[in-house]
């Protein structure tokens, strides 16, 4: 079997790692598996250099198609008409999507008007909210997909009231968990540790993007004041994209525990995670990080996809109003905050259990 596997952005590349290194793995075993990997270059990332992949233990994609900037069609556009040319001329078995990006839905859809087979790795997961771009991509990539890949069984629950076959779904677990547990002893301290005199669990972690955290300006010095009011001197590590930057200079924002920080690389970034007091954000995958470290966690946002981050793990799931924060901050200094379990299958042999289906849907 050949497969082709699909990255559009830094996050598809750590979900993509274990899947590449199952397929060697399998290869050495005398398996008949193959891939290509392609970069849609949807997001366009400073860090995205040969040490990135060299972090991950996988090679340069194949190639890079060059498709980042423009708004959303542009976007979603310019990848189906780059992505069509570079199916054609290698054509596969396969086409393998992960996640929930423009290049997931995108290449989707090429896919699928070539006749080409696709598979959605965290097939089935829901936020319920239609304003964020990511749920479209997942309803119009699912509603199209073969082979559905999950995290979790609410995730399944979701494809079956879709009218989803059983025999279409394989729940295999999460491939960020399978390249976070790969990598936990290979950790690499930040160049700023010292720098702010950071100590293991006597800081925090914030990551911000979502636009109705960052855009709006007040709101977003109402979130940091609040933070910092509540951190009880305790640094804010704060990784900030350079679009946030440029708000944050405009506010005029400063605080003497605040610590802005470029993006930094994979290794660096589950590092201070995983020694962090709590983790701040509004992201979904960092919340299947902390779950699996055990790592307290709140999550600025008013729906998640990954429920069982919250279920069942760290996580707690705020809102987008300030207001919330500080009870949560009590809690985890007075102690109180819950244990959390890992869940089903987040064990590291989700790339394993992939393609294992795969040979087996190739014998049948």
């Amino acid at each position: 079997m050949h497969v082709t596997l699909i990255a559009g952005a830094r996050p598809n590349f750590m979900k993509i790692a274990s899947i590449i290194n199952a397929i060697k793995e399998a290869q050495s075993e005398g398996k008949d598996i193959t891939y290509r990997l392609v970069h849609t270059g949807q997001h366009y990332d400073a860090n995205m250099s040969g040490q990135f992949f060299d972090q991950l233990n996988i090679p340069k994609p194949d190639v890079d198609l060059g498709c980042g900037g423009g708004s959303h069609a542009e976007q979603t556009a310019n990848i189906m008409l780059k992505f069509e040319k570079d199916l054609i001329e290698h054509p596969t078995d396969l086409v393998i999507v992960v996640g929930d990006v423009n290049s997931t839905m995108a290449c989707s859809i090429v896919a699928k008007k070539l006749h080409t087979k696709v598979a959605h790795v965290e097939g089935g997961i829901r936020s319920g909210d239609w304003t964020m771009p990511e749920e479209i991509n997942r309803i119009v990539t699912d509603s199209i997909t073969d082979y559905f890949f999950t995290t979790s069984e609410t995730a399944n629950q979701n494809l079956l009231k879709s009218g989803i076959s059983t025999d279409q779904i394989f729940f295999v677990g999460n491939t960020m968990i399978d390249t976070l547990l790969r990598n936990l002893d290979r950790l690499q301290k930040p160049e700023f540790w010292d720098k702010h005199s950071l100590e293991d669990g006597a800081y925090f972690v914030m990551t911000l993007h979502r636009p109705n955290n960052v855009d709006e300006g007040q709101h977003l010095k109402r979130l940091l004041d609040t933070v910092i009011e509540k951190s009880r001197d305790l640094p804010v590590i704060f990784p900030v994209h350079p679009r946030t930057m440029t708000s944050l200079k405009e506010l005029g924002i400063s605080y003497p525990n605040l610590h802005m920080v470029d993006p930094m690389g994979y290794l660096e970034f589950i590092y201070i995670v995983k020694n962090a007091k709590m983790v701040i954000t509004d992201s979904g995958g960092i919340t299947e990080e902390t779950t699996v470290l055990g790592v307290p966690c709140i999550t600025l946002r008013n729906s998640t996809e990954r429920p069982e981050t919250v279920e069942i793990g760290t996580n707690e799931l705020l809102g987008t109003d300030p207001s919330a924060i500080p009870a949560a901050l009590d809690t985890l200094f007075d102690g109180k905050w819950k244990k959390g379990q890992i869940p089903e299958k987040w064990d590291g042999k989700t790339g394993d259990r992939i393609v294992k289906c795969l040979s087996a849907l190739e014998r049948g």
